[in-house]
């Protein structure tokens, strides 16, 4: 700047104009240089003083300035203290014979202004001039990626025309410019076309053809043309580099490794590219896209320059895999560095990672800073971060306040603002927002009608889910909605609201764009509701199912107790070469302890280790599964082979404990829970007092029990409440437990009276048992549980009027006793036995076993020796 102002007053000390006219034009270009519009214009306002406007040297140079200086039509906001002054065009205006450089300018000028239509209707000026001066390559070059932005397909069109009529389509500077526009707009044969008429190609134009055929998709295409390239006569740049990198990520991932290093390979063999900064942070990028973080943090170790777009490589990378520490700890280096500043991408990419720490400070450190930096500040995308950050960490009036804060406000900062709401259930918030937005006029799209619709479907709340529904349809949202996942939302809303009459009409009306998610929304709805032949119906009727797919079904069958199904299609699934995840293995280990079937759960173990499925959850559910069948010490193998362990491994291995009445062991590893700080829930709890319960351990289940309120700061639950009760109960202590149930701070329900009931049955106490069956007899009148037991224990008193009374009652109001049913696993095959049922085909065998049992064991009876 302080050049440019000692050139300028060397040439206002000069007299000799024709000379100084060269001096003016550079020091016009210096000010487009570094856009230095009012220096600029005080230089034309001396031009125009000085009668120097007509010298064409000076007039070009003037226009240069204004259009690099991007003063258009917007010279108003811009420029406040020259209102209603469009000078680049009055410029223009005032040239008497503007050529082809002139008209180039004015269009690069207009080229980069959000107005396209401008630079359109400018080059069709420039076709209708009067003297006609002809459109260079350099222009087309101008206008042609201005059409791409437009939109205009008219437009492309007609400049393509003009190429082609012109002669210059095969020039390499307008054929580049058309293969990337029609590639920018989808019309990647157009492309393709263009690009083999091109003459002479260069660098530009394989770059333009490989960039658009990987934004259409078409990753193998653009890979080979890469091939093409290295083999051909033009030599990749740090460009080309930087265009195919992402296709090899794109690929399959035994491909994209191999592919990746190759091209590390023929960069490290280049020595114009080896230190080209642009070309290590490509490479960089690969490897983190692709999980390989020890060769990325290898290459970030050996850059010679590292600039922001390296830091932010290596901390977005590192967020992206999951290493939020690593990627913490190298925004502190960079921070330190000094060496450059903080950037949006990098302050977005920290972001997340603190969130995911619940680092409160670090983030506040980070919005101090930004605070401190304006341009920062006025940073949309910076605010929406913020936003989000605060309500992940749970501050909703922070994040409110943010969000305040932004000065621009977009569709991402609104939907940010409800999606908080939303996660936090703040109804009223969420509803006066939503309210604001349309006062505001901000236009909702998708993703603010997905929001609305997960928080009210949450809430069950139909009637807003069906308002939802109509806006939707009303203002277009959903009809624009591809996916469609608004239109899955909406149907797995309408399913867990028990709307299948609506969520069934909103299948059929996304017949045109269903996808898998749309029909696995439909299945899941379907075996909820226990519509097993609907779910049915519309698994066999898609024809693309993913594992998603199989996995529903296989769950819904199991949770409907349909066993032999479930298995049926589990066996299809492998069939078919599917490979089973951990969704699968979860869906069937359930059914093997419906079935009691060991043999199926070691099959299911086997596959968890072939697969090295390292999921807690899953060794949890093996383990409580294990238990369930009766093999305990399996089980424990499994508890004790698990390194990871949390609440829901010691739940099972203490629920285990429990059911096959090794109290001790239960407690023992309830125990070592706490010692390893884990906090316990309501299951574990319930699952320790149950096996003090079963052992008859009254201060330890009660010391558990007392625990819960005074140690872990929780509600006792009924279940819990029930088991201090049939502990008392099992050790005859009636009157305790009468006791206990009478002063608990939360009425009893039937459920803790009918376990009380059973304990005074068990010890005979008729008098207690009296109470309590008054007390039950106000709670609960359709168990017939409770009515058999009273029953036993006035027949066990010899009151036969009051068993008498009983059946009475129980066939007044119509209530009948399930039958007993038990069943074994013999071999590969499951029998079942059912009271009253002489179905089973091996029923004469049976039988004659037993009877020859029944004989042998009265003779045993019957003996002397006895």
């Amino acid at each position: 700047m302080g050049a440019i102002k000692e050139a300028l007053s060397l040439l206002l000390q000069r007299r000799n104009y024709e000379s100084s006219y060269q001096v003016l034009a550079d020091v016009l270009k210096s000010c487009a240089a570094i856009s230095c519009i009012k220096l600029g214009k005080s230089l034309h306002a001396h031009v125009v003083k000085e009668g120097h406007g007509s010298c064409q040297l000076i007039s070009k140079a003037l226009l240069n300035m204004y259009a690099k200086c991007r003063v258009l039509d917007d010279c108003r906001q811009l420029f406040d203290e020259i209102p209603d002054l469009d000078d680049c065009r009055q410029l223009f205006d005032e040239i008497p014979d503007p050529d082809t450089v002139t008209w180039n300018t004015l269009l690069s000028g207009f080229a980069g202004s959000p107005r396209h239509d401008h630079t359109v209707m400018r080059f069709f000026n420039m076709l209708r001039a009067v003297r006609e001066p002809k459109p260079s390559a350099v222009t087309l070059a101008i206008v042609i990626p201005v059409c791409t932005r437009s939109g205009t397909r008219g437009a492309r069109r007609s400049v393509h025309a003009y190429a082609i009529k012109s002669g210059m389509e095969s020039q390499t500077l307008v054929g580049n410019a058309l293969v990337s526009m029609y590639a920018k707009s989808g019309l990647i044969s157009d492309a393709c076309v263009v690009f083999g008429d091109i003459s002479d190609r260069d660098v530009v134009s394989y770059n333009a053809a490989i960039a658009g055929l990987a934004e259409n998709m078409l990753v193998e295409d653009a890979f080979q043309l890469f091939t093409e390239m290295i083999r051909g006569p033009v030599m990749p740049n740090y460009a080309t580099i930087a265009n195919v990198l992402p296709i090899c990520a794109a690929m399959g991932k035994t491909g994209c490794d191999r592919l990746g290093k190759e091209i590390h390979c023929y960069v490290l063999r280049r020595s114009d590219l080896e230190d080209e900064t642009a070309v290590i942070n490509a490479i960089l990028s690969f490897y983190l896209r692709v999980g390989r973080i020890q060769e990325a943090e290898s290459l970030f170790d050996r850059m010679k320059f590292r600039d922001s777009v390296s830091w932010n490589s290596i901390i977005a990378g590192y967020a992206s895999n999951g290493q939020w520490l690593k990627a913490l700890e190298t925004f502190r280096r960079f921070v330190c560095m000094k060496m450059v500043g903080l950037d949006a991408i990098t302050v977005i990419s920290i972001l997340p990672v603190c969130a995911q720490l619940n680092d409160l400070q670090a983030g506040k450190e980070i919005h101090g800073y930004v605070l401190r930096q304006p341009a920062l500040n006025k940073d949309t995308s910076i605010g929406n971060a913020f936003t989000k950050f605060y309500a992940k960490c749970g501050r909703i009036d922070a994040a409110f306040g943010t969000f305040s804060l932004i000065c621009e406000k977009d569709l991402i900062s609104w939907n940010t603002m409800l999606d908080a709401l939303a996660l936090n259930l703040l109804t009223t918030q969420f509803a006066d927002l939503l309210c604001l937005m349309f006062v505001e006029e901000v236009k909702p799209d998708a993703i603010t009608m997905l929001t609305v619709v997960q928080l009210y479907a949450s809430l069950s709340r139909i009637n807003n889910i069906k308002e939802t529904h109509g806006f939707s349809l009303r203002s277009g949202v959903l009809h624009g909605d591809t996916k469609p996942t608004l239109g899955n939302a909406l149907l797995d809303a309408y399913a867990k609201c028990e709307n299948m009459e609506y969520a069934s009409k909103l299948f059929d009306n996304l017949s045109g764009k269903r996808n898998v998610a749309t029909c696995n929304s439909m299945i899941s709805g379907y075996f909820e509701h226990g519509l097993l032949d609907d779910a049915n119906t519309i698994f066999h009727s898609i024809s693309e199912r993913d594992l998603t797919t199989w996995n529903l079904m296989i769950r819904g069958y199991a949770q409907n107790e349909c066993l032999g199904e479930a298995l049926r299609l589990f066996h299809e699934l492998q069939h078919l070469g599917l490979r089973p995840d951990p969704m699968t293995i979860t869906s069937v280990i359930p059914v093997c302890g419906q079935m009691a079937s060991v043999h199926l759960l070691r099959q299911c173990h086997g596959y968890i280790i072939r697969a090295c499925f390292n999921d807690a959850h899953l060794m949890a559910a093996l383990l409580d599964v294990y238990s369930k069948c009766g093999n305990i010490s399996a089980a424990y193998k499994l508890y004790q082979s698990t390194p990871q362990k949390d609440l829901v491994v010691f739940t099972a291995m203490v629920g285990g404990f429990a059911m096959h009445g090794m109290s001790k062991e239960a407690i023992k590893v309830f125990d070592f829970m706490l010692k390893c700080g884990i906090k316990p829930d309501h299951v574990v709890i319930t699952a320790v007092l149950s096996a003090c319960r079963h052992a008859g351990l009254i201060n330890e289940g009660l010391s558990v029990f007392n625990s819960i309120d005074q140690v872990h700061h929780m509600e006792p639950s009924m279940e819990q409440y029930a088991c201090v009760v049939d502990l008392l109960g099992r050790a005859g202590q009636m009157k305790e437990a009468l006791s206990f149930l009478t002063y608990m701070p939360v009425a009893p329900n039937a459920n803790l009276w009918g376990t009380l009931l059973g304990a005074c049955r068990a010890h005979h106490d008729v008098d207690t048992g009296h109470i309590v069956a008054e007390r039950l007899s106000r709670t609960e009148t359709t168990d017939i549980g409770n009515y058999v037991v009273l029953s036993n224990m006035y027949a066990a008193d010899a009151r036969w009027d009051g068993v008498l009374e009983m059946r009475k009652m129980m066939k007044t109001r119509d209530l009948k006793k399930p039958a007993g049913c038990s069943w074994i696993e013999v071999g590969m095959s499951k029998n079942m036995f059912v009271a009253g049922d002489y179905s089973h085909p091996e029923r004469s065998l049976i039988y004659s076993t037993l009877h020859h049992l029944e004989k042998q064991l009265k003779e045993l009876y019957e003996s002397p020796c006895n």
